[in-house]
């Protein structure tokens, strides 16, 4: 005997379980699918962002800053520290503490909104009158049957492989492996020069390794506004020490019994490097295998993607998709608000999601941030603009933390003073990105943040200054 529901989820990420609660608060039936189980072998929500990627990631970025801080910042606090020693068992320990905390919390919300929470891998099968068949498999065998009216595909992405390598997260790691090694490698290198990597690399190279990472395109973090990304690669190289190598050509890539061989091309010159352990962090691909796509004619585009509306409506009727397995960018809070949208969508209301003031974050040691164009964007569009700069160095608040590095960059129309991007890199500019996301959704003008009492000290008054910079009357520049 089939579950029948109004909605039924495939995925229990930040975007399919904010859908399905949102549904559920809409007044639908809703279930949620998911066939994600942790190393222990049990279920655990939250997809790839909760378990295996965003929270973990933070967790050992925040012990790892800690280590380093202990190290090298707290004498000039006037506490002395001597013998410091890191206990990665207990730093991954933590890091399992606060996963598992989260995925119970998803299913606390889950009871709390009456959303049916079934673990498995689910497929389409067909349609029956004006419902969706779904089947849920888990080991291979079927374990539940559903009928859905309204079906949300948010299967989310895996990480994309290097040809003719095999990740086995012992020697060659994907994000999963990377979050999961049990002692520092002395080598750690690292393919892709992407959030991934920079922030993997971080971690390990504050806990002692000597980190290689190998990047393909000539521009570091081209995505971002170059200003800013030129100082990020400054600062990562020189303070970090990060070994950041930009146009690599990578050829062959040896695994061995103890070690991994890289041979790349760099400038022209044939170079061989061995690592203790590597890294590929070359992107993520859709996850549709297994999902039914052919069996129901669900189309994706031509690279694999489930081919979609600005709506998130697929080809299908009453079938949606959402977050990483449809186009825009790869963040969790992108498919958080697509899966609200669709929720609301379906009830018949009319909401908006603007991909044009959606933040980007980089949780390195300084953050990156950014929100809307970036000054290349600009020019290539022919946009006539102004900008205004301010940095942390002089900022109170800054200097305080021991953090006083950084800019903080804002673009605004030159006729109409629209504030059209912020960019910045420096301490909690995740925080700071806020800020503009909020003042670009209310069509803010660069005046307006000028003008804004910003709280003394504090990180926030960067801002102010970059705003008032745009008019060109700095206070403290």
């Amino acid at each position: 005997m089939s579950q029948q529901f109004d909605v039924v989820v495939i995925g229990g990420g930040p975007g399919g379980y904010v859908a399905a609660i949102r549904a559920a608060q809409l007044g639908f039936s809703a279930a949620c699918v998911d066939a994600f189980k942790n190393p222990e072998g049990k279920p655990s929500l939250g997809g790839t962002c909760l378990n295996v990627g965003c929270i973990p990631s933070k967790a050992l970025l925040q012990s790892s800053e800690n280590f380093h801080a202990v190290q090298h910042d707290f004498a000039k606090h006037g506490i002395s520290v001597s013998g410091a020693k890191m206990d990665v068992g207990q730093m991954l320990s933590r890091k399992t503490d606060i996963i598992n905390k989260n995925a119970a919390g998803i299913g606390f919300l889950f009871k709390k909104n009456k959303v049916a929470n079934i673990h498995g891998l689910a497929a389409f099968k067909g349609r029956q009158g004006d419902k969706w068949l779904i089947e849920v498999t888990d080991g291979g065998k079927v374990v539940d049957t559903l009928e859905a009216g309204h079906v949300i595909v948010a299967t989310g992405s895996s990480p994309r492989a290097l040809p003719g390598l095999a990740t086995d997260n012992q020697l060659v790691l994907d994000n999963e492996g990377a979050l999961a090694l049990t002692a520092v490698p002395k080598r750690l290198g690292v393919i892709g020069a992407g959030v991934i990597g920079l922030e993997m690399g971080s971690v390990w190279k504050r806990l002692g390794a000597e980190v290689t990472i190998l990047e393909a395109a000539p521009t570091f973090l081209a995505a971002a506004d170059q200003q800013i990304a030129k100082e990020a690669f400054k600062t990562l190289t020189k303070d970090t020490g990060l070994d950041i190598k930009l146009g690599v050509k990578i050829g062959e890539v040896k695994a061995g019994k103890k070690s991994v061989t890289v041979s790349y091309e760099l400038n022209g010159e044939a170079v061989k490097a061995e690592f203790d352990k590597l890294i590929v962090s070359i992107g993520r691909v859709p996850n549709t295998q297994g999902l039914g796509a052919e069996t129901v004619g669900l189309q994706l585009d031509e690279r694999g993607f489930v081919a979609v509306d600005d709506h998130c409506h697929t080809n299908l009727p009453n079938v949606w998709a959402i977050g990483d397995v449809v186009r825009g960018p790869m963040l969790a809070h992108k498919a958080s608000e697509e899966g609200v949208a669709v929720a609301e969508r379906i009830a018949g209301q009319k909401p908006h999601v603007d991909f044009g003031v959606i933040p980007w974050v980089i949780y390195t040691s300084p953050e990156i941030a950014w929100v809307g164009k970036t000054e290349e964007q600009l020019k290539a569009e022919g946009v006539e603009y102004k900008k205004g700069t301010s940095g942390f160095g002089a900022n109170g608040r800054a200097l305080g933390l021991g953090q006083a590095q950084g800019t903080v960059k804002i673009l605004a129309c030159a006729k109409t003073d629209r504030i059209l991007g912020l960019h910045m890199i420096g301490p909690m500019v995740s925080e700071l990105v806020s800020e503009g996301v909020v003042s670009m959704e209310f069509k803010a003008a660069s005046e307006d943040l000028a003008r804004i009492v910003h709280a003394h000290p504090s990180l926030s008054e960067v801002i102010h200054e970059a705003a008032l910079a745009a008019d060109k009357r700095a206070l403290h520049g």
